[in-house]
């Protein structure tokens, strides 16, 4: 099931004809259905004429950048997943495509059962948001949201009120890569130190990871911010 119903229909945005015909053929080898521009104008005339469930989107675009379409998308209070497909590594452009509201960011060159697997979760995560599951849960860890209540392999975690709001926002976004900025917005509401989130976010570690040196749960985006994996990144 998809925001749009039947099978989920996926807007690449892309003007180098090898990356939209290698995504062409193995997103509709996955039964997805594919729709393609070639600039962000065509992007945006694409979104007027049909519903899509998630765009894959280039930044460096003529006429008009990638940059410039999520903004008008977030705008238009556009909500579909933004998963950015860019080849630039700088983690400034990063930061900015996720602040304008990308939801997500593959580099180039890319593996194909990442971004798959990239497009599962943009698209559970949108369910979600739909449906408001109350409960999640991947990889031992389970957090219920209505209960406040979180347990590893079955074990209750005592969680101090702010580790809690921590991961709930990080639950709330599961599988969106966050950016600093964002999180200590919801978290905190106001500026802090981003040394105060990590040592936030190491805390969490030592109760939820097996091994916090090497996380299965939180992930780190070097110099963006972090991600909660679900099961959709196995």
């Amino acid at each position: 099931m998809t925001l749009t119903g039947g099978p989920a229909r996926i807007l690449v945005v892309d003007d180098e004809p090898p990356i939209r015909r290698l995504l062409r053929t193995s997103l509709s080898a996955q039964g997805y259905i594919v729709l393609e521009a070639d600039d962000g104008i065509g992007a945006m005339d694409e979104l007027k004429r049909n519903a899509v469930d998630v765009v894959v989107l280039d930044l460096g675009l003529p006429q008009m950048h990638g940059f410039e379409v999520i903004e008008k998308m977030r705008a238009g209070g556009s909500a579909v997943p933004i998963i950015v497909l860019s080849s630039r590594t700088d983690e400034a452009g990063k930061v900015k495509a996720l602040d304008l509201g990308a939801d997500d960011y593959v580099t180039k060159p890319f593996g194909v059962d990442e971004l798959l697997a990239r497009i599962r979760t943009a698209l559970r995560h949108a369910l979600r948001k739909e449906g408001a599951e109350p409960v999640f849960a991947s990889g031992g860890l389970k957090v219920d949201l209505a209960r406040r209540l979180v347990t590893v392999d079955g074990a209750e975690i005592r969680l101090s009120p702010r580790e809690y709001d921590l991961l709930k926002v990080l639950v709330a976004n599961a599988g969106k890569v966050l950016t600093h900025k964002y999180i200590i917005h919801e978290v905190w509401g106001t500026a802090t130190d981003v040394q105060y989130l990590r040592l936030y976010i190491r805390a969490l570690r030592q109760k939820l990871e097996k091994d916090p040196e090497r996380p299965q749960h939180i992930l780190t985006e070097q110099g963006v911010g972090y991600r909660l994996r679900t099961g959709a990144d196995a």
